[in-house]
């Protein structure tokens, strides 16, 4: 069962990157957004490698 816990929050953690790397490339991208994105990124990787 931990292993599709992590599988599931690799996935959102793609996501994220996802939704980063478009913002990213906006013509004006939202710096406050792409912040919110980094930490939720970091947030997710840390309890990736805690389980």
């Amino acid at each position: 069962m931990a292993s599709a816990h992590v599988d599931a929050l690799q996935s959102k953690h793609a996501g994220l990157e996802a939704r980063l790397h478009e913002e990213m490339n906006r013509p004006a991208p939202d710096m406050a957004k792409i912040q919110h994105l980094k930490k939720q990124k970091l947030r997710l990787k840390e309890e990736i490698a805690a389980g």
